[in-house]
């Protein structure tokens, strides 16, 4: 009975029922770090850690089953001010153009974020998470070829602002098609693994990439095909 009381004040108290959000925070604090001398160059790490913070507020909140209406806008509060961020940090290094499309890029998290405070909103288009994914597997991938990144991201920051704003959803991606903790882990891993083995990050990059266009090609194709097709009468 002793032991049953205490797990009951354990799952009642104001830490365990918070747990999610505490994570959704702790993923945005550490971005200040951008803001002190040569703050750039924790650019990657910082996109890894808030994509696994991301990932765990999500995983807490289902397995605590501490799931709530203020605890999912948070969450989706704490993606817009780090993704934002993020992305005017690239956007900033590389100056120009690279700039200009980030803050276009930055506005559609905004609207995107703002749209899923809503609870009877849209769930189409991509999350902003992906564009992070996208915004780290460039910077590798220009790291380990040799390549001029500018092209790449400013294709990116423009692709992105497209499909977060588009109405249909992209289930094909591979976040998207990870549902259990297990696979989410592995999609951390695998982003982690990119990142400290240059050997990988190609093999790695290639799947992510391939399947957000394929989504984005075939959930646009779908969708006109709906308006498009005669409705029977």
């Amino acid at each position: 009975m002793t032991s049953d009381n205490t797990i009951d004040r354990t799952q009642n108290s104001f830490l365990y029922k918070n747990l999610a959000n505490i994570a959704s925070l702790v993923g945005v604090l550490p971005l200040l770090l951008l803001y002190v001398e040569d703050g750039y160059h924790y650019l990657i790490p910082l996109i890894l850690f808030n994509n696994v913070m991301d990932d765990l507020d999500g995983i807490l909140a289902a397995k605590l089953n501490i799931r709530s209406r203020f605890g999912a806008d948070l969450d989706n509060v704490c993606d817009a001010v780090a993704h934002v961020a993020l992305s005017l940090a690239v956007g900033a290094h590389y100056g120009g153009i690279v700039l200009s499309v980030s803050v276009v890029a930055a506005g559609a998290i905004i609207l995107r974020a703002t749209s899923r405070l809503n609870p009877e909103g849209t769930s189409g288009g991509s999350p902003t998470n992906e564009l992070m994914r996208h915004l780290l597997f460039i910077l590798l991938l220009s790291s380990v070829f040799g390549i001029d990144a500018e092209p790449l991201l400013i294709s990116v920051f423009l692709l992105n602002t497209v499909s977060m704003s588009v109405p249909f959803k992209m289930t094909a991606m591979i976040r998207s098609q990870a549902k259990t903790a297990i696979l989410v882990v592995l999609v951390n891993l695998a982003l982690i693994s990119a990142w400290l083995f240059p050997s990988t990050t190609a093999f790695i990059a290639l799947p992510f990439l391939l399947t957000y266009l394929y989504a984005l090609l075939m959930g646009g194709v779908r969708w006109i095909s709906s308006y498009s097709s005669p409705t029977s009468v």
